[in-house]
């Protein structure tokens, strides 16, 4: 067991997993929110200390594709608002860099591959999550995601009004920090809906001008993209023309292959819940969504 423990938080490393517990007093608002994270070896792409005059810090580096918050940020959540770096004083660089050593040794050993993850390997933020930023506030519950509108949003989005839609009908999630001149935001890209628009104009977007990360906004994003990855795929789409019968034959193998794949996710499902990756409340969603599909076919 190798550890550091700094004000900032404390880093574990047992040579399977990688525990990382933020703070107290003085710790960024997305850190104590995000709370606890164990980082499984396989998820590690690399660590390194990098020191300063005052100490230095440790930073982690994730493989791409295995935790759904380092992909959403993309590298864009930096200093003390990233929970994969920790500061750590001058009288702590030898545990640090001890640390260091042994993750990349264990690495080394159980030949991890540098390369994207097939899947994620981290679940991503817990549900129900929010965030308030800019021009109005967003929750998600791990099936639905709402907007609603604060004193600081145009009138567009005013006269809108609340916003709120089902995560089979999101295609796709984005955040960036605000940056320069611009706006930091949180979009959400709705299947068949209309082009995005500025952020501060879009119906599926919030937006801010003042805080750099938008309070805890990319927690959100984070556990939207985790639970997309978690749908069931689409039904295979039948092609145009053919006669009535073959018609109805491919409507038939669709809806086959459609139950099939029902049946596997559900299975994997409750893997996913026994290995601790999904909560009692994120299964039951899940399978709930699951068997509405399955009597659908």
């Amino acid at each position: 067991m190798t550890e550091i423990f700094v004000p900032e938080g404390s880093w574990t490393f047992d040579g399977e997993v990688l525990r990382i517990v933020p703070g107290g007093d003085g710790v960024h608002e997305l850190r104590r929110t995000l709370g606890e994270l164990a980082v499984p070896l396989a998820a590690i792409g690399g660590v390194s200390f990098e020191p300063s005059r005052k100490g230095g810090s440790l930073q982690l580096r994730l493989r791409p594709g295995a935790d759904p918050l380092a992909d959403v940020v993309a590298g864009r959540l930096t200093g003390p608002a990233d929970p994969y770096r920790l500061a750590v004083p001058r009288e702590r660089t030898g545990a640090a860099e001890y640390l260091v050593d042994e993750v990349r040794n264990a690495l080394t050993l159980e030949q991890v591959p540098s390369g994207p993850a097939e899947a994620f390997l981290l679940p991503g933020p817990a549900v129900p999550v929010s965030a308030a930023a800019g021009d109005g506030t967003v929750s998600f519950d791990g099936e639905r995601i709402r907007l609603e509108w604060t004193l600081f949003a145009g009138s567009g989005k005013e006269s809108a009004g609340p916003q709120a839609f089902l995560l089979p009908d999101v295609e796709g999630v984005e955040w960036a920090p605000q940056h320069g001149l611009g706006y930091g935001f949180l979009r959400f890209r709705l299947r068949g809906g209309p082009p995005a628009k500025a952020p501060e104009k879009d119906l599926h977007c919030l937006a801010w001008g003042v805080q750099r990360y938008g309070g805890t906004t990319a927690l959100v994003a984070a556990a939207v993209l985790a639970r997309l990855a978690r749908l069931p795929a689409d039904p295979p789409a039948l092609p145009a023309g053919g006669s009535g019968e073959q018609d109805a034959l491919l409507r038939r193998v669709a809806e086959l292959e459609s139950h099939d794949t029902v049946i596997r996710r559900l299975g994997e499902l409750g893997e996913l819940h026994r290995s601790g990756v999904l909560t009692d409340d994120e299964f039951a969603a899940a399978k709930r969504s699951l068997l509405r599909r399955l009597e659908d076919t």
